[in-house]
């Protein structure tokens, strides 16, 4: 059945799909971890946040593209908060602390979820203009997957260009590379990485609401997706935007396809991937170059 083109051609969209909605949650979180060294586990449960929103907003207004408009900048609030109240105490504790802090937001972030929405899954609808099909090489393949493809593109071209082409990507850059010598210089990393995690959470936003539709809203939709978001983290290394893409695109594909080809083995399929990338590029396959560690 994979041989047949029409079926690998979907299997390509739908692996794809799945790509870009990994890469949304995995850049923030990978450039959070490479400009201060912080392992935020709680970055799902921003991706959870938006999702309840999108809903809500759905609710209220009966439209897709409103909720789109404001759930993402709900969870940008909803992260920056978090970070200054709790995350930013944490900063400079080590791994282990941070573990347990963002573990116990996941925990705190479900049961105030749980209690305001209930444990019964939700549903969001896709918009009425993308709800049908485009014919792709033969194929019929729905818009609104193709529409998350599209808008994965548009937000890696756009992430490049901020990154590469303007002073706050070159201070992203420079905290990344060596931080001591960034702050040495004058850079205030501190207030760059608030703007980053603001960032970061923007985007896990925009994953939770274009997710929503085809996954559902439930309490436990964070844990979920976190662990393959941070197994793209590793494969692609640390701080970088090439990475996180590149990253997104492996775990995608051995997702879609490994749950095809090996069903009873599709979870090993990813740790395969993941254990043959740290064999041989323990940093993964592009970190962003690191002369120190942060203080």
């Amino acid at each position: 059945m994979l041989l047949e083109p029409s079926f690998f051609l979907e299997q390509v969209l739908n692996s794809l799909q799945f790509s870009m909605l990994l890469f949304l949650l995995a850049i923030g979180l990978s450039v959070v971890f490479g400009l201060m060294d912080y392992l935020n586990l709680s970055h799902g449960t921003i991706y959870m946040f938006a999702a309840y929103m999108a809903f809500s907003v759905t609710q209220l207004t009966g439209s897709f593209w409103m909720a789109l408009a404001f759930a993402p900048v709900a969870a940008a609030l909803a992260g920056v908060l978090l970070y200054f109240l709790l995350l930013k105490r944490a900063g400079r504790q080590g791994h282990l602390a941070q573990v347990l802090l963002t573990v116990g937001v996941i925990y705190m972030g479900t049961d105030l979820l749980r209690i305001a929405y209930g444990d019964l899954p939700k549903g969001v609808a896709q918009p009425a203009a993308l709800d049908g099909a485009v014919r792709v090489f033969g194929v019929l393949y729905p818009s609104y997957r193709l529409f998350i493809i599209g808008l994965g593109v548009i937000v890696i071209a756009a992430l490049y260009l901020g990154l590469e082409r303007t002073r706050l990507g070159a201070l992203v850059r420079a905290g990344v590379d060596d931080r001591a010598t960034a702050e040495t210089l004058g850079i205030d990393i501190g207030k760059v990485f608030a703007l980053v995690f603001a960032i970061g959470a923007y985007l896990a936003g925009i994953g939770g609401v274009v997710a929503a539709p085809i996954f559902g809203v439930y309490p436990g939709m964070d844990v979920s997706i976190i662990i393959l978001v941070l197994i793209v983290v590793v494969v692609g290394g640390l701080g970088s935007l090439k990475g996180a893409v590149l990253g997104s695109l492996l775990i995608g594909f051995a997702d879609t396809f490994g749950k095809i080809l090996l069903p009873q083995f599709a979870m090993m399929m990813i740790y395969l991937v993941m254990a043959l990338v740290l064999i041989f590029r323990p940093s993964g396959l592009m970190p962003a170059r690191r002369f120190s560690a942060p203080g």
